[in-house]
């Protein structure tokens, strides 16, 4: 079964995409792995930051890897790249 979600970039991940928002639809069961790997085909040049991505799924930090997910309609996916120290 598939869900749609609201999508939000951040900081690089904004400029990469050119985006600062955007409704997709996934499967409503996936790992934060697939749906970044998803995120990553619609926007290739995402994958630069795809070693140090975190992701937030209603407002809750995901790391990428296998743990599934379980999304319902209308669930932000914000995506937060590292913010640039100095």
């Amino acid at each position: 079964m598939n869900t749609e979600v609201s999508v939000l970039y951040f900081a690089k991940s904004a400029e990469l995409t050119g985006l600062k928002a955007e409704n997709i639809t996934v499967p409503s069961n996936i790992s934060s792995l697939r749906l970044w790997q998803h995120l990553e085909t619609r926007h290739p040049r995402l994958s630069v930051l795809r070693d140090q991505v975190v992701l937030a799924v209603r407002q809750e930090y995901v790391p990428l890897g296998e743990q599934p997910l379980t999304l319902r309609d209308g669930d932000e996916v914000a995506v937060i790249p590292p913010l640039s120290g100095g």
